[in-house]
């Protein structure tokens, strides 16, 4: 197995440990867990600590796309598994946020939704033999979703000591960006979707 591909494992295997220090009930075992204070904000060491292993995480996803390219070491498995690893990763994210009672469940479900119509939409292009790029949008939504993740974990800092309710309106931002090339995926599948033979 290359590099790469081990890259991607360690990937899915973070999200596991990310999700055990997240969710872990500290206060049942007596574990008081430090808090930092940014003018009237206060940022838990636990959200400090998941942000550093979700940005690291995150950089492994660079780190196995650049190699594999510039090495010359894509492979099936990096091709199937890499775009898992992502979608875990992002989508777990949201769905702990969600279960905390952090953000609304309402743009996770859209999120989560999209993936899943892509998903299908990607494997019938496929069985027809074509091959379906990542589109722009596909990237905006990417990089709204991390920056949102970012900025939850960051309790909104800086912008809350304005309240500016930015990391919000990226989180939207990120759901409509996903809807609407959900959509682009779609209608750029639907003759295949829709065939009969």
């Amino acid at each position: 197995m290359n590099l790469p591909n081990r890259l991607t494992i360690i990937r899915i295997i973070m999200i596991p440990v990310i999700v055990l220090i997240y969710l872990f009930p500290y206060a049942q075992f007596g574990i008081n867990v430090q808090s930092f204070d940014v003018g009237f904000v206060s940022i838990s060491l636990v959200n400090i600590i998941v942000l550093g292993l979700f940005i690291l995480t995150s950089f492994t996803d660079f780190l196995d796309g650049y190699i594999a390219r510039s090495q010359n070491m894509i492979t099936t498995f990096g091709k199937f598994a890499d775009p898992i690893a992502d979608k875990l990763l992002v989508n777990t994210m949201f769905i702990l946020f969600a279960a905390q009672g952090v953000i609304p469940v309402v743009p996770v479900l859209i999120m989560i939704a999209r993936d899943t119509i892509v998903d299908g939409c990607r494997m019938i292009a496929s069985s027809n033999g074509t091959v379906v790029a990542a589109g722009y949008l596909g990237k905006v939504k990417t990089v709204s979703q991390m920056l949102a993740i970012i900025l939850i974990l960051l309790n909104n800092l800086p912008f809350e000591l304005y309240r500016f309710p930015v990391s919000d309106l990226v989180l939207w931002f990120a759901a409509i960006v996903s809807f609407v090339s959900g959509v682009s995926y779609f209608n750029q599948m639907k003759e295949y979707i829709f065939e009969s033979k």
